[in-house]
């Protein structure tokens, strides 16, 4: 089975326990306004343009500078596992071990399902991250190859929902939902967007859901992330968010409050 991936990121820390690899898949079917990864957006590979790297040398084919950069590879899941594998004394010492994220790794549910196998038999712990908003049956199909589930919820108003990611949070309520009466472990993450899902409103909605389904484990704020704003122009894309910053630290702490008490740990990064 072949998928196409962007990146293949390395002791990466935040993407769940330990030490861990992601495999970022390429192509999402929701179109967050803030997007920092817009290059993981469409299916298929295309081509990024850095006119400040060209020296006009005419070989574009093959820019020897970086100028122009193809974004997407297609790959087997076996190579891609054996890419993984060179890592594994860093997965065992410490309690780490591989994590799918995207984009949206269930639209690429079949490669999934078999780069999580490889990873399991080999003793390897499995995590996906997904915005959770996809058909059920593909993530529970995966669920004998994972550990643990980490998914999105950004807003519980399904309006202010759909204006910022182009999809109902119905579905990915419903899932949540789902998944806790499975007993999967689950983690959760809201990405704190000034003037959208940054308000106390929203963050005590989330809590309050969260709290209520037992399967939980913990709950993440993530400030708003600006870094992914320079990729738009390469991309040909235009960001419909410039300008947009981090929010203070102090604001992060009075939303964690907001969000603590519900019976689920809550942090901020």
């Amino acid at each position: 089975m072949t998928g196409i991936i962007t990146d293949i990121q390395k002791f990466s820390l935040t993407d769940g326990e330990g030490i861990r690899t992601t495999v970022f898949l390429k192509g999402c079917n929701m179109r967050c306004l803030w997007c920092h990864n817009p290059e993981t957006l469409l299916p298929q590979p295309q081509q990024a343009v850095y006119p400040e790297k060209c020296i006009h040398c005419g070989h574009c084919d093959r820019c020897p500078t970086g100028a122009r950069v193809t974004l997407g590879r297609e790959a087997t899941a076996q190579a891609v596992f054996e890419e993984l594998l060179s890592d594994l004394p860093y997965y065992l010492a410490s309690g780490g071990g591989v994590t799918l994220s995207g984009g949206e790794p269930l639209l690429q549910a079949a490669f999934s399902a078999e780069l999580l196998a490889l990873c399991r038999e080999a003793g390897i712990r499995t995590a996906i991250e997904t915005n959770l908003s996809l058909p059920f049956a593909r993530l529970e199909a995966l669920l004998p190859v994972l550990d643990i589930v980490y998914y999105d919820l950004k807003a519980m108003d399904d309006r202010l929902h759909r204006d910022w990611t182009g999809v109902s949070n119905k579905p990915v309520l419903a899932n949540a939902r789902r998944l806790a009466a499975l007993g999967v472990p689950a983690e959760v993450r809201t990405p704190l967007i000034p003037g959208c899902t940054a308000t106390a409103e929203n963050v005590a909605a989330i809590a309050a859901f969260l709290g209520g389904l037992g399967n939980v484990r913990a709950y993440e704020l993530l400030n708003y992330n600006p870094l992914g704003e320079p990729k738009y122009a390469a991309l040909g894309m235009t960001y419909a968010l410039p300008g947009l910053r981090p929010l203070p630290r102090a604001t992060l702490e009075r939303l964690r409050d907001t969000a603590a008490g519900h019976g689920v740990p809550v942090s901020y990064r």
